[in-house]
């Protein structure tokens, strides 16, 4: 079966590299390879390029200063895949951009289920193309070409916090529980998942810090999930 989904896959250990490949091959992906930082950032700039698979601890630059080039222009999805398996390490991938995390040694069949997962998500981004532009206060969110502004200036908005904000939009003045986003954003209800929504959620938070509204736009519901305010 033939997936038009183009990955690029950054691991400089040619055994997981060969897993992978293989893994990809069955599952009709197209992809690119890279051993090194620099080598990454080089196809990433010059084909195209829908998702990121990438190793951490790379010999060239840490795999952080990657995913740090990368958020300077793409939003595209990053998958890290590393031995560092540290919640501070996580953190720091997810502060950093990353859209999602899985520690070695790891399934190929959730490697596989969790591109799946991001490959819906994006799908149901640009489903929203369909609808009209979203105001709420300071916030507005033109669906059609998938950018949101506050107070009139544009957000630079990763992939995963585009998606939240959306499905928070969607469901403006309900509350959401941590299980329902992450199963809608992550596809799963793991834990390591509910962590990653509480990264996105204080990210979000910043970066819809109003000029004229004292309080966040989205409220939190300490142990049930978060809520988008009715402006």
């Amino acid at each position: 079966m033939k997936n038009d989904f183009v990955i690029l896959v950054v691991e400089d250990d040619s055994h997981v590299r060969n897993l992978i490949r293989t893994t990809l091959k069955l599952q009709g992906y197209d992809f690119y390879e890279a051993n090194t930082g620099k080598d990454a950032l080089a196809l990433a700039t010059s084909q195209k390029v829908d998702m990121m698979l990438l190793d951490l601890g790379l010999p060239d630059m840490d795999g952080l200063e990657v995913i740090e080039s990368i958020r300077s222009w793409s939003s595209m999805p990053i998958i890290v895949i590393s031995a560092r398996e540290e919640e501070k390490d996580k953190i720091d991938a997810l502060n950093m951009g990353a859209d999602d995390y899985l520690t070695k040694p790891f399934s190929v069949n959730e490697m596989i289920a969790r591109i799946h997962a991001m490959q819906r998500r994006l799908q149901y981004v640009n489903q929203k193309e369909e609808s009209s532009i979203f105001e709420n206060g300071p916030l507005t969110i033109d669906f059609a070409s998938n950018v949101a502004y506050l107070d009139d200036k544009e957000l630079h908005l990763t992939q995963q916090e585009y998606a939240l904000l959306v499905l928070l939009a969607q469901n403006v003045g309900k509350v959401l529980t941590h299980s329902y986003i992450v199963s809608k954003i992550w596809g799963s209800t793991m834990e390591s998942d509910i962590l990653s929504l509480r990264v996105y959620i204080n990210s979000l938070r910043k970066k819809l810090k109003s000029a004229n509204y004292e309080d966040s736009l989205i409220q939190t519901h300490i142990g049930i999930g978060y809520q988008m305010i009715k402006r």
